[in-house]
């Protein structure tokens, strides 16, 4: 038996879920979110792997990520949000105006005029036990989250396409000096950006190597880091304070590819300048529609455009 059907259903709980559902729960439109069960049980995206957050508006002193996606949530409930701990399981978006979402360990079923999608991407990583161990504590997905932290030190970028790249310019900026570390013998990046790498006397590149382990778990701080030469089978330590996986993101868009346009690249196509997506009433917002700044503030605002959108679709759409 289903639930007497929603104005909104926000998928996701990140920054753009959170601010999509204060906007839309100030529209009086009575949101329901459901946060899923990410991460053991840990809603809140990718903030909640983040130790120090230095460039969000309004925390001059910085803030913890989990802490900033607290004061999220605590201001969507506060406002009327309705957030349920569960994952979603599967969507029906094939009806306009009477959207299908089926969420939880009983599969409840609900249904929505209008839905949001705010489910996020997430970072791809080595998947070695001692990156796991001291993500947020000098390991990072994120040069411009987290390169200040490592001002005039020397740090680690791996990976060899134009992301890669981006980063370990981005960091030459800040930091003494970046090893780039690739595992085959030439990049994948495009011509352009590789020359701008090869051009500056601040980056090291070691090809064909591979990361054995980052120093220091006991310690939990990063204080170098062990690599392959994966032709030879030598073996370096190579003394750094930081170290950014830059080999790519996945975009939690499974549950909407065969709804909606994605990307090449698995992200959801948004019209231009919207939050709209290839169906009417359905709209994305953050990291699962944004493979460009990839944000907290960034999703944030989409979150807010895709509330108000939703708001102007009902609007003129709504029966009600």
């Amino acid at each position: 038996m289903s639930e007497a059907p929603r104005k909104v259903i926000i998928i996701g709980s990140g920054p753009a879920g959170h601010t999509a559902g204060i906007y839309a729960a100030r529209a009086n439109l009575k949101p329901l979110m459901f946060e899923g069960l990410a991460r053991g049980g840990i809603p809140g995206g990718q903030l909640m792997i983040t130790n120090d957050v230095e460039n969000y508006p309004g925390f001059p002193e910085k803030i913890a990520g989990p802490t900033l996606m607290k004061h999220f949530r605590d201001q969507g409930v506060h406002q009327g949000v309705e957030i349920r701990t569960e994952d979603v399981n599967k969507v029906d978006l094939s009806k306009k105006g009477a959207f299908k979402v089926w969420a939880g360990d009983d599969n409840k079923e609900w249904t929505a005029e209008t839905v949001i999608i705010a489910t996020g991407a997430q970072a791809k990583w080595l998947g070695i036990p001692s990156e796991t161990a001291l993500q947020g504590k000098g390991v990072s997905a994120c040069a411009v989250c987290d390169g200040a932290f490592f001002r005039k030190q020397p740090v680690m970028v791996i990976g060899g396409g134009d992301t890669a790249m981006e980063e370990a310019m981005y960091l030459s900026g800040l930091c003494s000096k970046v090893t780039l570390v690739h595992r085959r013998d030439e990049f994948r990046a495009s011509k352009a950006m590789q020359d701008r790498v090869f051009k500056n006397p601040k980056i090291e590149i070691l090809y064909n190597t591979e990361v054995d382990e980052i120093l220091d778990v006991s310690k939990g701080e990063v204080t170098g880091v062990r690599v392959r030469n994966n032709k030879s089978n030598e073996k370096m330590v190579v003394d750094v304070t930081g170290f950014f996986v830059a080999i790519g993101h996945t975009p939690n868009s499974d549950l909407f590819k065969d709804w909606l346009e994605l990307h090449d690249n698995g992200y959801i196509k948004t019209k231009p300048g919207t939050t709209q997506t290839s169906l009417e009433g359905v709209f994305a917002a953050g990291d699962v529609q944004d493979f460009v700044f990839r944000q907290a503030v960034t999703a944030a605002g989409t979150g807010c455009m895709a509330a108000l959108e939703a708001e102007r679709w009902l609007a003129a759409n709504s029966s009600h």
